[in-house]
C-alpha cells in the first residue's frame, strides 16, 4: 500500500441553501432535492464501484444524511467525526445574508488569527489546525486499518481547507457543487499529493448545481 486515495464529497442541497442564509454551523437538513442528489450519486457508484473501504463524515445533519444514503447503498462502514464539521461561523449561522452583512460587516483586513467575526467563530488558523488534525487522523486510520481508499463527506468550506493543506495553495478556492466530489491521492513514500479531480458530478444530468462553501 503505497498511496492513500481520498474522495472528498460535499453534501447535497440543504434547507439553508433555499432559505438564503449563512450555513456554517447552522444545522439544516437536506431538502428533497438534496436527498435525490445523494441517491443519484449512490446509484452511480453502485454502477461504477469506487472501491471505498471506509467512510467518514461530518456530524452536521446535511453531511451525515448524505453520507448515510451513499454508504448504505454501497455497504461501506461509516464513522461520523466532529473534526469534519463546517467552519464555525459564530453568530452568522442561520442569519440572512443581508442581515449578517449589516450586523457584522466584513472588515477591510482580517488576520488569520482573528475570530471569524468580531462576535466569535473560528479563526482561519484554527480551521487550518483542525484540517491538519483531520488529515492526520485519516492518514493514520488508513495506515492502521491497511486501507487505501477512503470516502470523506463534509462541507465546501472545510473540504477547501483540506485541499489547501494538501496542495499548499492557501489562497485557492476549489469549487464544490451539490454532491460534487474531488479526488486526491497521497503518496506514502513521498510528500506528493496528486489532485486527480475537482467538482466532479457525473451522477447529475446537469452540472448547474450550486457551488458553495457551506
Amino acid at each position: 500500500m503505497t498511496a492513500l486515495h481520498l474522495t472528498l464529497l460535499r453534501h447535497g442541497r440543504s434547507r439553508a441553501d433555499d432559505e438564503g442564509v449563512h450555513e456554517g454551523r447552522y444545522d439544516s437538513p437536506l431538502t428533497a432535492v438534496g436527498r435525490a442528489q445523494a441517491q443519484a450519486l449512490a446509484a452511480y457508484w453502485q454502477a461504477h464501484p469506487p472501491g471505498f473501504e471506509l467512510a467518514f463524515c461530518s456530524t452536521l445533519a446535511r453531511a451525515h444524511e448524505t453520507a448515510r444514503i451513499v454508504t448504505d447503498a454501497l455497504g461501506v462502514p461509516l464513522y461520523p467525526d466532529d473534526l469534519l464539521r463546517e467552519w464555525d461561523n459564530g453568530p452568522l449561522a442561520g442569519l440572512p445574508r443581508d442581515e449578517a452583512l449589516r450586523r457584522f460587516p466584513i472588515p477591510a483586513f482580517r488576520h488569520d488569527l482573528d475570530a471569524f467575526t468580531a462576535a466569535g467563530g473560528e479563526s482561519q488558523a484554527a480551521i487550518r489546525a483542525r484540517a491538519l488534525l483531520a488529515l492526520e487522523r485519516l492518514w493514520q486510520v488508513g495506515g492502521q486499518a491497511g486501507t487505501a481508499n477512503l470516502l470523506v463527506v463534509s462541507h465546501g468550506g472545510f473540504l477547501n481547507s483540506l485541499l489547501r493543506e494538501l496542495t499548499g495553495a492557501q489562497r485557492a478556492w476549489f469549487l464544490f457543487g451539490d454532491t460534487a466530489f474531488a479526488t486526491v491521492e497521497l503518496s506514502r513514500t513521498s510528500h506528493t499529493a496528486w489532485l486527480t479531480g475537482v467538482n466532479r458530478m457525473p451522477h447529475l444530468a446537469s452540472s448547474a448545481a450550486t457551488a458553495d462553501r457551506d
